[in-house]
């Protein structure tokens, strides 16, 4: 593959009805596709909503009213990341919902966990970001990261993200709901997105990357 189209929805989920989340990533899954994207992550809890730090968080979406999310990424070979609360041993999490085109399975993972994407064949591998030594393929390209932070944790996020990109060599994809952002393998900052809902993308040509920054308005 010559060329590797990327994107992060920035999207602020602040209210909690979950048929209005899946809509609205319905409509960033069209405008990703649009752009020939192999990939779309989302920012933490995006199907459910950001709750108050000192509510307990929601139950997971029933996975029959995530199908919609499941048929677009068969429909458009779209890998899609959403944020969304897991259950493990009887507590909620807040995880990650990936959708790949070629399972009928949605598979769910807490939120310490990053996937690792191969550009080659869009393989996906979740790995412990919050390991002193995470277990990262060495062939793998992408590093995607789901958050929904603020501007003083987005600096700490980011900073951490960006060593990370340097360290191990690899590009890092950020979802925010403001301020969404791409590394390159060597930890230099792509392109960074301001506030808004928006898509931003980045592609991968020849030996480097691109991005840019597509408002949905």
């Amino acid at each position: 593959m010559s060329h590797w189209n990327i994107a992060a929805a920035q999207y602020h989920a602040e209210h909690a009805c979950v048929d209005k989340h899946i809509a609205a990533h319905l409509r960033f899954i069209d405008a990703a596709a649009r752009q020939q994207c192999q990939l779309l992550v989302f920012p933490e809890l995006s199907l459910t909503g950001l709750q108050p730090a000192d509510a307990p968080l929601p139950a997971p979406p029933d996975e029959q009213k995530l199908k919609p999310l499941l048929d677009a990424a068969h429909r458009y070979r779209l890998t899609i990341i959403a944020g969304t609360p897991v259950q493990e041993r009887g507590w909620r999490k807040r995880g990650l919902a990936c959708f790949t085109p070629d399972s009928k399975q949605i598979r769910f993972c807490a939120q310490e966990r990053g996937a690792c994407m191969v550009k080659e064949d869009s393989s996906l591998e979740l790995v412990e970001t919050n390991s002193d030594s995470p277990d990262i393929d060495d062939s793998a390209t992408l590093l995607t990261h789901s958050l929904a932070a603020g501007e003083q944790t987005w600096h700490v996020a980011g900073s951490r993200l960006q060593r990370f990109a340097h360290k191990y060599a690899i590009a890092v994809l950020m979802a925010n709901r403001n301020n969404s952002a791409l590394w390159d393998a060597r930890g230099q900052l792509i392109v960074r997105a301001d506030r808004g809902q928006l898509l931003l993308t980045g592609h991968f040509v020849g030996q480097g990357w691109q991005g840019d920054i597509i408002p949905l308005g």
